[in-house]
């Protein structure tokens, strides 16, 4: 649960490090099976065939997966994942028949990574403004589903806002449902911007209507951070396309990957060229026997600790303990899902960040690591947190905040 800083202080981890440290820092059952792994097998490609633990990380990966998403492919990142699902969807569609359809749809303020593919169809305009020249074509965005108007200060799903699915539509009437490959979202964001009641089912009923892939990019809330393998799970939507990292291996070892309906999957396989490539894509490191140890014995160490269970027992005292901070100075907005709270600030006149940059680098002193952006704080501890270090966390953001002006 700790970091130690270059003086010797220990620091408690409210933020998973960057979602990735579900299971803690350096558990031992992971890095044995790492440094196991290494002795025996430094590397082996997995073009034209790949080596015994890549098929036993995909098959443990495969099983806490939504129904049908059983076929896996590696990358190394979240980043790579989401590129890769891009691909997937239009080679599924091209496999069709369909070539025309080579659009997305992202959603705004949404991150989906920092690749050119991750970039076109996220919706951060900072992001999209440094690059802008670049980007993919073809590329649309619904609106966000954050609106504080209506929203604030939700606990858990919001009730209001599942008609702005119906964005979808008003996009599809006017660029052409056929000419769109998929729609990618993330179930909930890492501004902690959380679907409305109703949201993602309509997405999908939107979707599968039109022939157009659904993605969900699981990145961080993929592997218990909502007290369910997947946000998939917890919301009880299944997408067509899946990608997930982060906490996949606990961030020991770079790894991401694309969960594929077995739909997809047999789709592009059966259309594929004799003595051609089923899909024209792939990277030197997916799948590295070291990454895919992690992964072999983080998702055991989670089902043999009950972390995902446990994650979902933890939430009601996680919930309230965000929340009580809503007298706090500041305090614009609190949100929360699962084991993931978000806090916005009140912004400076001409000072943007400059706030929550001030409470960050306050918790870090008081022995707490938590992480902001603009003028907004997140947490996201390991799901081995106890509830003493929950209120640890907000009773020390509510004395930092009391200190700041």
């Amino acid at each position: 649960m700790y970091y130690r800083s270059s003086d010797g202080q220990q620091i408690l981890d409210a933020c998973a490090g960057l979602w990735c440290v579900a299971a803690g820092h350096c558990r031992e059952e992971i890095t044995s099976a790492v440094s196991a792994a290494m002795s025996k097998l430094d590397y082996a490609p997995t073009t034209q065939f790949a080596h015994p633990l890549a098929f036993e990380a995909a098959a443990k990966v495969a099983k806490l997966m939504p129904e049908g998403l059983d076929r896996i492919f590696f990358t190394n990142s979240g980043s790579e994942a989401v590129d890769t699902a891009l691909k997937i969807a239009l080679a599924y569609h091209q496999a069709r028949g369909e070539n025309q359809r080579i659009g997305f749809i992202g959603r705004e303020r949404s991150y989906h990574g920092s690749g050119f593919g991750g970039t076109s169809v996220g919706g951060v305009s900072v992001n999209r403004k440094a690059f802008a020249g670049a980007l993919l074509p073809h590329v649309h965005h619904m609106p966000s589903i954050h609106n504080l108007e209506h929203n604030a200060f939700s606990r858990g799903q919001p009730t209001w806002g599942a008609h702005l699915a119906d964005d979808l539509e008003k996009l599809l009437a006017l660029h052409d449902p056929s000419t769109i490959a998929a729609v990618i979202v993330d179930p909930m964001a890492g501004n902690v911007f959380i679907p409305p009641q109703g949201y993602l089912q309509r997405l999908r009923e939107i979707t599968a209507k039109h022939g157009i892939l659904l993605i969900f990019d699981e990145v961080i809330t993929a592997f218990g951070r909502l007290g369910k393998a997947t946000a998939s799970a917890f919301f009880d939507v299944t997408p067509d396309l899946l990608t997930m990292a982060k906490a996949i291996n606990n961030g020991t070892v770079p790894m991401g990957a694309v969960a594929a309906h077995r739909r997809v999957y047999d789709t592009i396989i059966a259309n594929s060229a004799p003595g051609e490539a089923d899909l024209y894509h792939g990277y030197t490191y997916s799948a590295h026997p070291t990454a895919a140890a992690a992964t072999i014995a983080t998702l055991d160490l989670y089902q043999k600790e009950g972390l995902f269970e446990r994650a979902a027992s933890l939430a009601p005292a996680f919930e309230r303990a965000a929340h009580a901070l809503r007298d706090a100075p500041h305090v614009k907005d609190i949100r929360n899902l699962g084991l993931c709270a978000g806090i916005e600030l009140e912004s400076r006149p001409n000072g943007i960040g400059e706030r929550s940059q001030e409470i960050f680098d306050g918790c870090f002193e008081a022995g707490v690591l938590i992480r902001h952006a603009g003028d907004f704080v997140a947490f996201a501890p390991p799901l081995i947190i106890e509830e003493a270090q929950i209120e640890q966390i907000f009773d020390t953001v509510r004395k930092v905040l009391m200190s700041v002006k």
